[in-house]
């Protein structure tokens, strides 16, 4: 008997159960009430999504330069990319982000690294298979490996008493408790929501770690070049020079570009036979060939390459330390950030009790009160509740600070 909609039973599951947390729906559902400060002043600033859009038009400006666009972008091309666009990128990547000589042939070029991230795990992975996440996490992942390649994500909690320390022993723990067989560990350097960098020792501890367990090893490094801290930013490529097949490592345009519209991911992997299988599923995730054209040009210039990355980078810094001034004042505890865009808010004691619950109730009426979205430690996968990121580029700095002023506000009376 044919249904009231006519879909099938994954399309009504997915109007059940959206795969897309709240808050990301909040977002889109308020931005055409956003603030401005002459004619909307009491409008929305959305702190939840981590978009950089400090650097302003900067992209746009440099892509507009390029000229005499070649009609072979109007064909068909490779489905994981343009080999003239991959050895752009492999001279690009090798020389910023993974600190030694790439081979064109060891990427793949996808529409995002959503895509890259589903598209490598339905290689990777059987449904059912699990997949350890670190946690706190970038609250994508479950969307980008649950809703269609149906794996499990085996979170693997750090804690706030011990500083959200990863160990081996940790992961050991999470592998003999997970129920299921697990085929992979995906690390994100620099961390998303902590907004810390792990160290050489601490990326050769994974591998290493990795080698003795035979998973699978995907280092999501898109925040490689937003590093603003002390510490520099190192990839695993460039702690391992042969990859081996199961070190893969993932970067993108979205976040260091401030182009998450562009949808342009990268994948960097050894494996032959894994990037001979993401060809072949990747007909329904390409780069269009005329975004690749001018990225590609964009990236071969390596004056303006070099000049931006300085920008951008001084431009996090500047802005995180207004931002955090901001908090300071406000009396709003946060743990420090070294690189992304955002920090993680300690909220804890405006909770009317330790739970997820009440996280969510303070989260909702610093919404609706406040008009300012964060991201629900809940989203992140928190093992603990109170911890809310704030994304600090995602708007202009002096908007962000407006922010701080209405989440002060707010939770002036809330302290327990």
């Amino acid at each position: 008997m044919q249904g009231r909609t006519s879909l099938s039973l994954r399309g009504e599951a997915l109007l059940a159960s959206p795969p897309f947390p709240e808050y990301l729906q909040e977002h889109f559902d308020r931005l055409d009430g956003i603030f401005d400060s002459v004619t909307n002043a009491e409008g929305y600033i959305p702190l939840s999504v981590a978009e950089n859009k400090l650097p302003g038009l900067r992209l746009l400006e440099r892509m507009a330069e390029v000229s005499q666009i070649p009609a072979r972008v109007l064909g068909y091309d490779s489905m994981i990319g343009s080999m003239p666009f991959r050895h752009q990128l492999a001279n690009f990547l090798g020389r910023t982000v993974f600190g030694r000589k790439i081979e064109p042939k060891q990427l793949a070029v996808l529409a995002g690294a959503g895509s890259i991230l589903e598209i490598l795990f339905h290689n990777l992975c059987d449904p059912g298979d699990g997949v350890l996440v670190p946690t706190p996490s970038y609250a994508g992942f479950w969307a980008d490996l649950e809703t269609r390649d149906k794996t499990c994500i085996v979170p693997v909690a750090t804690h706030s008493h011990d500083g959200f320390q990863l160990t081996p022993n940790l992961l050991d723990q999470a592998i003999a408790e997970a129920g299921r067989p697990v085929k992979a560990l995906l690390f994100t350097n620099p961390n998303n929501p902590l907004g810390t960098v792990s160290s050489p020792a601490e990326i050769e501890a994974i591998i290493d770690w990795g080698a003795k367990t035979g998973v699978h090893l995907v280092f999501d490094e898109v925040y490689a070049l937003s590093v603003y801290g002390d510490r520099s930013f190192t990839s695993c490529a460039q702690i391992r020079p042969e990859l081996g097949e199961s070190i893969h490592a993932i970067w993108a345009f979205s976040k260091d570009f401030g182009a998450s519209g562009l949808r342009c991911g990268v994948l960097l992997s050894g494996n032959e036979r894994l990037l001979q299988a993401m060809d072949s599923l990747g007909y329904w995730a390409c780069v269009s060939g005329h975004t690749q054209y001018l990225l590609g040009e964009v990236i071969s210039d390596d004056r303006w390459v070099d000049c931006y990355i300085a920008d951008m980078q001084a431009g996090l810094d500047s802005a995180y330390r207004e931002v955090t001034a901001a908090l300071d004042g406000a009396d709003l505890s946060y743990i420090p950030a070294a690189a992304g865009f955002f920090l993680l808010c300690d909220l804890r004691r405006f909770l009317a009790e330790p739970t997820w619950e009440a996280e969510r109730a303070l989260w909702r009426r610093l919404l609706e009160e406040g008009n300012v979205n964060l991201t629900p430690g809940e989203s992140c996968h928190n093992a603990e509740p109170g911890f809310l990121r704030l994304c600090f580029a995602s708007c202009p700095t002096d908007v962000v600070v407006a922010g701080v002023r209405r989440l002060a506000s707010v939770l002036s009376g809330l302290d327990h």
